[in-house]
């Protein structure tokens, strides 16, 4: 049901959507990391064994310095940053392999400064197109030019990549040790043990007796529920997202598509040189039943969206159907005073969508997460690993969560905000939208500052052998 609108708040809701339009192209708030003066990490880290491994064994329990669980963007890129400052750490995956599904993600100028700082960028920069604008279109009259955007004309220096999910956690894990992550080990309960640590139980009886835990669980982390956080809440959209092949090389420019309809809203951008990125983002009240059958998820991905532009539909036709995914958009907005703290005790801290879940409309989910791990692995590095004692550890996580939550609570709500926006049905709306909105008002510069995120590399420390 198409969302009426008062004729005296038109002029506001114009105005909103232009910020909605120029923040869901490409990001959104805040603040910069303060890094910490060069070399404290070296005199102060103390080194785990190196191959800090939680294997199966003869004796169902074992005893571990610091847990990540989840070995996802965060997970991995914890586990990285943590073991460049001499701070080892095992890491557990419930999956029997790292994460082979899922398609692309793009990441800003935020993204690539953390991946430098913990030196697997350039490895993925040699595989990835650097994305030089934008082309924004209706769908009306197949495909009605509204609007492009170079990025060196409207915010110089902006590097924007599209990069694939899977490709990126196996560059993640090539710098651990191959005993670091443990796969098949899916938690089962959680329990404090005073000072002795945290005891993790795994489905196959392990037991881990940790003396720091770090949940990189995922949305729907079993961790943050023990630690008292609510459920992630649905938005009211849901998104398809596929990965095109093209074996003898795809034909686009290195931009940005986005076509913007009534209550759906799609776009493709190159990822490589052979690949290509695509979504759909459609209301809907409820997520309704989970599609298990590929060809049928295709096929509603599809219809979607008949009618509208043939390259966006050719995109989608050379998708094979694998690798098409739908999934419900969902966040949690960390309110002052409600939330539950992002860490218990000194001895368990969440990271990335486990904390902090938030919808895609500025890209920033993945990016966060990466923030998110070498600010903990700095904090926790400088308190001395997990050789620090329990205040000592515990302020550490506290300035981790006070200096996190100042930039992920604002970026999570103005995510939700401009999502609410730019599904709109109402005709009005998408009228000015694409009349004056998009033509004549919008600016990607100013709502490009929140990427300016800085850190310094993470020079690596001796390792032990």
């Amino acid at each position: 049901m198409a969302l009426r609108v008062p004729r005296p708040h038109l002029l506001f809701v114009i105005a909103a959507v232009a910020m909605a339009l120029a923040t869901a192209m490409i990001s959104s708030p805040q603040l910069r990391y303060c890094p910490s003066p060069r070399g404290r990490h070296r005199r102060r880290g103390r080194h785990s064994p190196a191959a800090a491994t939680v294997a199966a064994s003869a004796t169902p329990r074992s005893e571990e310095n610091i847990v990540i669980v989840g070995a996802g963007v965060a997970g991995l890129a914890t586990a990285v940053a943590l073991r460049r400052l001499g701070v080892g750490a095992a890491v557990l995956e419930q999956g029997d392999a790292l994460r082979a599904g899922g398609t692309s993600l793009t990441l800003f100028n935020n993204g690539w400064r953390v991946l430098d700082a913990i030196g697997v960028a350039d490895e993925l920069r040699s595989k990835y197109l650097r994305i030089q604008g934008m082309r924004m279109r209706s769908p009306a009259a197949g495909g009605r030019d509204l609007r492009e955007f170079s990025f060196e004309e409207e915010a110089p220096g902006q590097e924007v990549r599209a990069v694939e999910r899977r490709v990126l956690l196996e560059m993640l894990a090539s710098k651990l040790p191959p005993s670091a992550i443990s796969f098949s080990s899916k938690l089962k309960s959680i329990s404090e043990q005073g000072r002795a640590g945290t005891l993790l139980e795994l489905e196959d009886g392990r037991q881990i007796l940790s003396k720091i835990v770090i949940g990189c669980d995922g949305v729907n982390s079993p961790i943050a529920r023990w630690m008292g956080f609510s459920e992630p809440r649905y938005v009211g959209h849901m998104a398809f997202r596929g990965l095109a092949e093209y074996a003898d090389g795809q034909p686009f420019e290195p931009k940005v598509n986005y076509i913007y309809g009534r209550g759906v809203r799609a776009g493709f951008v190159p990822v490589s040189p052979t690949k290509v990125y695509w979504f759909i983002c459609f209301n809907r009240p409820d997520p309704g039943p989970k599609i298990t059958n590929p060809a049928a998820l295709k096929s509603e991905a599809l219809e979607l969206v008949r009618g509208w532009p043939s390259d966006l539909l050719a995109v989608m036709r050379s998708t094979p159907e694998g690798a098409v995914v739908r999934t419900p958009l969902v966040d949690r907005w960390l309110w002052p005073g409600l939330a539950p703290a992002a860490s218990r005790g000194g001895r368990v801290v969440l990271a990335g969508d486990a904390w902090h879940p938030m919808t895609p409309n500025l890209g920033q989910g993945a990016c966060c997460a990466l923030e998110d791990a070498v600010v903990l692995a700095r904090r926790l590095a400088d308190a001395g690993g997990a050789g620090a004692d329990g205040a000592q550890a515990q302020a550490a996580m506290r300035a981790y969560e006070a200096e996190r939550w100042a930039r992920v609570f604002p970026l999570t709500a103005r995510a939700g905000l401009v999502g609410a926006l730019v599904q709109w049905e109402n005709a009005a709306v998408c009228a000015a939208r694409d009349g004056v909105v998009i033509p004549r008002l919008v600016r990607l510069g100013p709502f490009l500052e929140h990427t300016n995120f800085e850190c310094d590399l993470l020079e690596p420390a001796p390792q032990s052998t």
